[in-house]
């Protein structure tokens, strides 16, 4: 199970979600890559693992509205396309993290 994060901040101005880790790595991430990557049953086809909304499907100016703790274990953020659904676990995040697929 991931270590949670030691910062979360949301840079709107930027439209990038920076994230520190317990071993000092940093990553700022797009909001829409972020957003194209929900883990939820919504965003994610449950039975045959498909992805139903990807990062292209996402408008450029998605924002975060609100985001909060879900225990120790996740961050549930609230988009401004209404979407709320999705949990974004630390291993999640992290994995995201190592990807950095939006560098791409």
């Amino acid at each position: 199970m991931t270590a949670p994060p030691t910062r979360l901040k949301s840079i709107r101005e930027e439209r990038v979600l920076e994230i520190a880790w317990p071993d000092g790595s940093e990553t700022r991430m797009p909001f829409r890559y972020l957003r194209g990557r929900c883990p939820c049953a919504s965003c994610v086809n449950e039975f045959t693992g498909e992805r139903m909304v990807d990062v292209p499907d996402v408008p450029e100016a998605i924002e975060i509205e609100g985001a909060e703790l879900t225990g120790n274990y996740a961050l549930k953020i609230t988009w401004n396309d209404r979407h709320d659904t999705g949990l974004y676990t630390w291993d999640h995040l992290r994995e995201l993290c190592s990807l950095r697929e939006w560098e791409a």
